[in-house]
């Protein structure tokens, strides 16, 4: 029984031998190294793509409220705003929930408060580190928005990108100012 084992293993010996050399005369290490390397490359890269947070649709789904109220997506700062509200996910309007931290790059928006009648520069900084809360009010609206080519003014990118700690959370809606007439 050992001797048929024996020639068993021989001939998958030398048979995977005869593909490993047929393959080595064909195929060099360098094309190989290469092939690896683009791969390891292309790879590591794509953390930096950014990425469409609009659920395919879902998001359209977004509830109406009451413009006076900070945690409803009809609020007028939540003009341009894509996510989670972080006043309904455990921060406030203008602040990141404990255990969160500001991204380091926004988008800004430019809305109108139907109170005063004037518009203002807002600008919406997703809270990174945190999982996702299930019960956070989520809002999509894009009143002004611009092409994902104009990188500033675009609100379905990851804006976490920058941070250490890329997990989105939510965000806030900062106003920075009066917008010029």
């Amino acid at each position: 029984m050992s001797k048929l084992f024996d020639r068993l293993f021989n001939a998958i010996d030398k048979t995977a031998e005869a593909g490993v050399r047929q393959t080595a005369q064909r195929h060099g290490r360098r094309s190989f190294l290469a092939k690896a390397g683009m791969a390891m490359v292309g790879t590591m890269a794509l953390p930096l793509l950014p990425f469409d947070r609009s659920l395919g649709g879902l998001a359209l789904a977004a509830t109406a409220g009451d413009s006076d109220d900070e945690n409803s997506c009809e609020y007028w700062r939540h003009c341009a705003l894509d996510g989670n509200l972080c006043s309904t996910s455990g921060g406030t309007l203008t602040s990141c929930p404990p255990g969160s931290e500001a991204s380091k790059v926004a988008w800004v928006g430019t809305c109108r408060n139907p109170n005063d009648g004037k518009d203002y520069l807002v600008s919406y900084n997703d809270c990174c580190g945190r999982a996702q809360v299930a019960s956070a009010t989520f809002c999509f609206r894009s009143e002004r928005e611009r092409p994902g080519y104009r990188m500033g003014l675009h609100n379905d990118i990851n804006w976490c990108m920058a941070n250490t700690n890329k997990g989105y959370h939510c965000t806030v809606s900062v106003v920075v100012g009066m917008a010029d007439a």
